[in-house]
């Protein structure tokens, strides 16, 4: 196979616009490719492993272990399998001097997207299982920012109902850049404010919550609300604020 038939190729699989469809790609290219396997440089080992659960999803109020599952299964461990096979390709593509810019752009865009979907994913599902009680400095901290937790609940249940129907995520984070603690919203896995590091995560894409509320997403932020792990949310805050005093 010639360059050009290759990179024709190339380009018809990522204009389908699947990302696991990047498994055929990789495969095609690898078969096809003449010249020697080039040396896995350390960014692009491919070798990223999920998760498990850090709680038990049969355990959770409102809502079902078959949708934590799911969730899980599918869309969690999907976007690993998939930055594992973008990565390899990118690899790959460290020797194609030839390779037109549009070509590899697409690959970063999408192992961009498949890097904030795992990144996010860890967060929201580590900070789920417990029992929905604020308390300890994340409270105090929210009590500073939003005057009460009633209306820093509010509104974070506002920002999240404000993406139902759709996709995205809602973040409360504190921001080293602005020094400040915000609910933030987020369009997708690329759009996180920068310099934001999460505090608590809740997943607002469709697939989080459809199998159990349909289209009421509403209720889905209720439950999640009932089974945040504020532990979890106290000890990202406390490890935030030593890296701030690292300067």
């Amino acid at each position: 196979m010639t360059n050009i038939s290759r990179r024709k190729a190339i380009g018809s699989v990522i204009a389908g616009g699947a990302g696991l469809a990047l498994a055929d790609l990789v495969n095609a290219s690898v078969a096809a490719q003449t010249t020697s396997t080039p040396e896995t440089v350390r960014a692009f080992r491919g070798q990223h492993q999920p998760k498990p659960l850090p709680f038990d999803p049969a355990k959770l109020k409102g809502i079902s272990e078959k949708l934590i599952k799911s969730h899980w299964e599918n869309n969690y461990v999907g976007a690993v399998k998939a930055l594992n096979i973008v990565e390899v390709r990118l690899n790959r593509m460290l020797q194609e001097a030839d390779l037109p810019p549009y070509l590899y752009g697409d690959l970063k865009r999408e192992e961009l997207m498949r890097t904030g979907s795992i990144v996010l994913h860890d967060s929201y599902f580590a900070n789920l299982g417990g029992d929905g009680k604020a308390g300890g400095e994340i409270l105090e901290t929210i009590k500073q920012w939003f005057g009460s937790y009633e209306q820093w609940e509010s509104e974070f249940k506002k920002t999240g109902n404000a993406l139902g129907g759709g996709s995205g995520w809602t973040i409360l984070a504190y921001n080293l850049h602005t020094g400040e603690v915000h609910n933030y919203w987020a369009a997708d896995h690329m759009h996180n404010a920068p310099a934001s590091r999460a505090l608590l995560v809740l997943d607002m894409y469709e697939h989080a919550y459809q199998m159990d509320y349909g289209a009421a997403a509403a209720k889905y932020v209720d439950a999640f609300m009932q089974n945040v792990n504020w532990e979890e949310v106290n000890r990202r805050l406390v490890l935030t604020k030593k890296i701030i005093a690292l300067g």
